[in-house]
């Protein structure tokens, strides 16, 4: 167990420090952030004053080195266009976006499992196939229209909740929450659900495919030929041996929540890293740019490996003689 976390670790690593090299030579074409940062009124002088300030006139590996050491210390620079340090920045944008993530998750993991088994256990019932009908709706649509059309419907027609903006906030130390508020609570409803919509649908029918493959299984039939109450079977036995690929999938858009929520603060103005890195490609802000990718990345390996810790908890064929999966 221990060699093979250590492995995960060692890959998550290299993982890190190639989308880093990948994303910091990309913004090296996205602009010159020093045509935002001084007026029309600038000389030769100041262009090569402020590059030498942020060490834009230095090689690129030697930049990108500086980069890693200083991310590394949790330092990201200063932000070209706010002139703040981006760690500070960050942190205040930070919990905006990970409590949408977090509400949008937990309503695509909870009702995505729950019809799933739903639809797969009364396959052939008129609410089952209607719900598969609704659910093509999430599949298709992309998710910036699923956010306008519930604005157009919950806050132009109805004037229900809230278009835009996260509503009062309360600070808990360095952390704001909306979730503690009214009006923090009608406002992540929209987005929340624009959000986790197609992560929900993508659940609910994976888990009822594999749900429909596991009922069909001879231990199954066994199980019930012994008697066993049909909650005992469906939950206890065919509901357990659908989660493993169903946490390897549920793992990854869980990191596409974070990931894609860029869209839906875009769409909702919401103030999280999503529209802070929307801003920042406007201004060519590399700092803000850089941290956000890294951020990103750091949270997709996370949750990677913690999806594979998990496969050791869930299916015992993967500690077969202690080695686990290879």
């Amino acid at each position: 167990m221990l060699t093979y976390v250590l492995k995960r670790v060692l890959q998550s690593a290299l993982v890190l420090l190639v989308v880093g090299l990948v994303a910091f030579s990309m913004f090296q074409f996205v602009g010159d952030p020093i045509d935002n940062m001084l007026g029309q009124e600038r000389t030769d002088a100041d262009i090569a004053r402020l590059r030498t300030e942020l060490g834009l006139d230095q090689p690129f590996p030697v930049q990108y080195y500086k980069f890693l050491e200083n991310a590394v210390q949790g330092d990201f620079g200063v932000s070209y266009r706010q002139g703040r340090p981006v760690a500070e920045i960050l942190v205040e944008r930070a919990p905006a976006t990970l409590e949408l993530a977090a509400v949008s998750g937990f309503l695509a993991i909870s009702i995505g499992i729950g019809l799933g088994v739903l639809t797969a256990i009364r396959k052939d019932g008129f609410l089952a196939n209607a719900i598969m009908s609704l659910s093509l709706i999430g599949v298709s649509l992309p998710t910036f229209l699923i956010g306008i059309l519930l604005i157009y419907l919950f806050s132009v027609e109805l004037g229900w909740l809230p278009a835009f903006g996260r509503g009062d906030v309360v600070h808990i130390g360095w952390w704001s929450t909306g979730l503690l508020t009214g009006s923090g609570l009608k406002a992540i409803i929209l987005p929340a659900i624009t959000l986790g919509l197609y992560q929900m649908t993508l659940i609910m029918r994976l888990v009822r495919s594999e749900m429909l493959e596991v009922l069909r299984q001879d231990y199954v039939r066994f199980a019930r030929a012994r008697g066993l109450k049909d909650r005992t079977v469906n939950f206890r036995h065919a509901l357990k041996n659908t989660l493993v690929p169903v946490i390897t999938v549920t793992g990854l858009q869980l990191g596409s929540i974070i990931a894609f929520a860029i869209i839906t603060e875009t769409v909702f103005q919401w103030p999280g890293v999503g529209l802070l890195f929307i801003n920042a490609v406007q201004f060519v802000d590399i700092p803000v740019m850089a941290a956000y990718l890294m951020l990103i990345s750091v949270m997709f390996v996370g949750i990677n490996l913690i999806v594979d810790l998990l496969y050791f908890a869930i299916d015992p064929r993967l500690r077969t003689d202690g080695k686990g999966a290879h």
